[in-house]
């Protein structure tokens, strides 16, 4: 059997933050021994609902964060080792953000940045060349130079702004593009566009891309793979048809059921309860998940399940220990 490459490889990862004053604070326990690698040319998504960890888990990888323990470890080099040698890492690894607005200047034009981007990579320094150079970018998510020449952000669709910082971060040839939420600020007839471009480039480019959403639908149309994180844990992973069409885990099965189905003449009835208060979900012992599990047992409550095999899928259960 060939060896699988691993392009990314997150060890065990943990972030601890300390929330509210110096004397009176609470440790909040953000990711917690996470462990998942994503493969050369695959899209690899992490999934689960606002205020789960993902970004935190992207910063991690991006080293904008320091895991409390744990390791990343990028292309067989531990980051310890990439952080002497910062501008390499960042032109092999580009993020993507959730909103297009935030990543541009609003008082510079588009094509501005690209050009610096350009010049402070040393990717080319004849101006004709980069020219060329974000021509070719531009090319490959639908749009072309002209279309940003001397335009400032306010006057792209948010649509084609997405596309252009998509184009922003090809410029340095990455290995690795980590996309965050990329297509929730983006117009619902466009999404898919942006979507597919995302599968084009994988395909194209042999790009792996980190895709982080709370959106199942989407993460089912674009993920080879996937993960479905709560309350820092990863509960489940495993190939994206068999994790969404056949789910094992509870939160899975809960986040599926909450999707309506697109059933005109059917009425959508079904109650899905969340809690108040997260930070209570955080500081719970045993499973995240019990205070909302149908199935949770006083074991769930007080001991945190191991993560178990199951065919292509790794889940996070006690109910399936015995197996």
């Amino acid at each position: 059997m060939a060896k699988i490459e691993k392009i990314v490889e997150a060890k065990s990862l943990t972030k601890v933050f300390s929330v509210g004053s110096r004397f009176l604070s609470t440790k909040i326990v953000a990711v917690e021994n996470v462990s998942f690698y994503i493969r050369s040319a695959e899209i690899f998504t992490l999934a689960g609902e606002s205020g789960c960890g993902k970004t935190t888990t992207a910063k991690i990888i991006l080293g904008i964060e320091e895991p409390t323990t744990g390791e990343i470890i990028f292309k067989g080099k531990p980051a310890s080792i990439w952080r002497h040698n910062r501008g390499e890492f960042m032109r092999q690894v580009q993020p993507v953000f959730q909103n297009p607005f935030e990543t541009f200047n609003p008082l510079r034009t588009v094509d501005d940045l690209f050009f610096e981007t350009v010049y402070n990579y040393n990717l080319v320094q004849d101006k004709d060349k980069a020219v060329d150079l974000i021509t070719e970018k531009l090319v490959l998510v639908g749009l072309s130079f002209g279309e940003i020449r001397g335009r400032y952000p306010s006057e792209l669709s948010g649509g084609q702004l997405q596309r252009a910082s998509i184009a922003r971060a090809l410029l340095t040839n990455p290995s690795l593009l980590i996309a965050d939420e990329p297509v929730s600020m983006v117009d619902a007839s466009l999404r898919m566009s942006i979507i597919n471009l995302f599968k084009d480039l994988k395909k194209k480019l042999g790009l792996s891309i980190f895709y982080i959403t709370h959106d199942l639908a989407t993460a089912y149309h674009v993920s080879d793979r996937i993960a479905i994180m709560f309350r820092g844990n990863i509960m489940e992973t495993g190939p994206v048809e068999v994790v969404l069409t056949e789910p094992k885990h509870p939160y899975t099965q809960l986040l599926k059921d909450s999707i309506p189905e697109p059933d005109p003449e059917k009425k959508w009835d079904k109650q899905i309860k969340f809690p108040e208060i997260e930070h209570e979900e955080y500081l719970r012992s045993g499973c995240k998940f019990a205070g909302r599990c149908p199935l949770a047992t006083d074991k769930c409550k007080s001991e945190s399940p191991k993560e178990v095999r199951i065919g292509s899928v790794t889940v996070k259960c006690h109910k399936y220990e015995q197996r």
